[in-house]
């Protein structure tokens, strides 16, 4: 069975690579913004932060696997993630003195980290769906420095990640606690994963060393 990922996210590939399955990858090409603008919109109000990564999770794998129905046969997995400190969402910072600030604001607190999940089988032509969100505590460390700090960011890796950090990278020192599925904080739940896998009766097994 062929898997499709959703994303064009290094973090989400490395995550299906080490449980055994190579997928192929094709951006959604989603207008986030756009996106959940109209979603809002059409609600009256705001999203909340699990409402606000299942809806786009939603949309990307549902962007994709409309692309894909003609010859593909398989799933296609979308996700997205948002750090939530304090009711207030922290999505990728993208310049360094965001980070930095952020940074200096989540040391020694605990926030939480949302991740959106959303799998389309699609057989025959046929789409079908399931979805799921998962949410991680994460904890820094209090005593980070702001030259630790400076220097973390000095090397670009919290500029484009949801909430400023890594946790299976250079960010992973500074962090001192995960309670939830540590591989949500990476990107994406895999044990939700599997379980939406199964839901739309595939065995995660039969998906190793899937590839396109």
């Amino acid at each position: 069975m062929q898997v499709c990922l959703a994303s064009t996210s290094p973090a989400r590939l490395m995550l299906m690579r080490q449980v055994g399955i190579e997928p192929q990858l094709a951006s959604p090409g989603v207008d986030e913004d756009a996106a959940v603008a109209a979603r809002e919109k059409a609600l009256g109000r705001e999203l909340s932060p699990a409402e606000h990564v299942q809806f786009l999770a939603k949309e990307k794998a549902k962007a994709v696997a409309v692309s894909l129905a003609d010859d593909f046969s398989g799933l296609v997995i979308g996700g997205d993630s948002m750090f939530e400190l304090d009711g207030r969402v922290y999505g990728k910072p993208h310049t360094p003195e965001r980070a930095a600030e952020r940074w200096r604001m989540m040391r020694g607190r605990t926030g939480i980290l949302h991740s959106g999940h959303s799998v389309i089988r699609i057989d025959d032509g046929s789409l079908t769906r399931a979805d799921a969100t998962a949410e991680a505590r994460v904890s820094f460390v209090a005593d980070i420095t702001d030259d630790e700090i400076d220097a973390y960011v000095a090397t670009g890796e919290p500029l484009e990640v949801a909430g400023a950090f890594t946790v299976d990278s250079l960010g992973g020192a500074f962090i001192e606690r995960v309670e939830g599925d540590p591989s949500t904080v990476v990107g994406m739940s895999l044990s939700t994963i599997r379980r939406l896998v199964r839901e739309l009766g595939v065995e995660w097994t039969g998906l190793w060393s899937a590839s396109s």
